[in-house]
């Protein structure tokens, strides 16, 4: 295993990013204490086209994605030292502004300051369903205003905290791949925080996955491969599809690039491949991969 977790998620500018967005759910709270349902509705509103809030939005994205992109940028040079590859990596990364992945930087930024101004909105499109759904209950308004004021804090908080557990990993699995691909590496050990099988927090079908070998032209379903079941004993429905590491909702696992075949646990090893996993030895993965030793 690579000891020094050279790919994994700054801890750091996740809980940067955390508290970012834990400041935001404070502020919403804050401007619609003691408003009814439909004020709220109306406060998110007009909060979200606010020329404040969306710079602060820009703002909030842009150093989570530049500091990312920066520590990614780390991650590689140091695999290029270890590796023996640093003339060719470190001319890769000289060109990353130029062209397509330029672009795909500042794409990354649009869709964090997306996610994050569409925030107070989709909260306010949430209490109107609910109040929609509870009202043909035949419920009586004051008893569903009395729920909304009750659960609101702990829906808001609780919608940031995702949006910041998720993007990160991600925005970090975006950029990884765009270096990679770029560099003809097409092959990346999906890994689990915490290592081995996870941390105890790792969700079963990601744990399983720990140490397979992922194509990025190829992503998996793990929810498939490695199903949970029901106590009838039917599998549960995958609702995520395909995705690759840290591209799930509240997934931390991220992808090890393989530059070298030193990046393998062991051989023989575990490789996913058109929708299932197959063992291959060493030399059957020198001639899949090609060109690394």
């Amino acid at each position: 295993m690579n000891q020094d977790k050279l790919w994994e998620p700054s801890r750091r500018i996740e809980l940067q990013y955390a508290r970012a967005l834990r400041n935001l759910a404070r502020t919403l709270i804050k401007i619609t204490k003691g408003k009814s349902p439909s004020e709220i509705i109306d406060t998110l509103e007009e909060y979200a086209k606010s020329r404040a809030f969306i710079g602060f939005a820009e703002k909030v994205a842009m150093k989570m994605v530049t500091g990312l992109f920066r520590d990614v940028g780390h991650s590689w040079r140091r695999a290029a030292y270890k590796n023996g590859k640093g003339r060719e990596l470190y001319e890769a990364l000289m060109k990353e502004l130029q062209g397509k992945r330029g672009a795909h930087l500042d794409w990354l930024i649009r869709d964090n300051t997306y996610r994050i101004v569409t925030l107070p909105e989709n909260i306010g499109k949430d209490v109107a369903t609910y109040i929609e759904r509870e009202s043909l209950k035949g419920r009586r308004a004051s008893d569903i205003e009395r729920e909304i004021a009750k659960m609101f804090p702990q829906h808001t908080k609780a919608n940031a905290e995702l949006i910041a557990r998720t993007q990160v990993s991600y925005t970090q699995t975006n950029l990884i791949r765009v270096r990679a691909e770029s560099m003809g590496l097409n092959w990346y050990v999906w890994r689990a925080v915490g290592g081995g099988k996870g941390d105890g927090r790792t969700r079963s079908s990601h744990a399983a996955m720990s140490g397979v070998l992922v194509n990025w032209n190829d992503p998996p379903a793990p929810e498939d491969l490695f199903p949970r079941f029901t106590k009838t004993g039917r599998p549960y429905r995958n609702t995520l599809g395909h995705y690759h590491a840290g591209q799930a909702p509240n997934c931390r696992c991220y992808p090890e690039t393989i530059v070298d075949l030193e990046e393998i646990d062991s051989f023989p090893a575990r490789v996913y491949m058109n929708g299932r996993i197959v063992t291959m030895s060493r030399k059957q993965i020198e001639q899949l991969i090609g060109g690394l030793d």
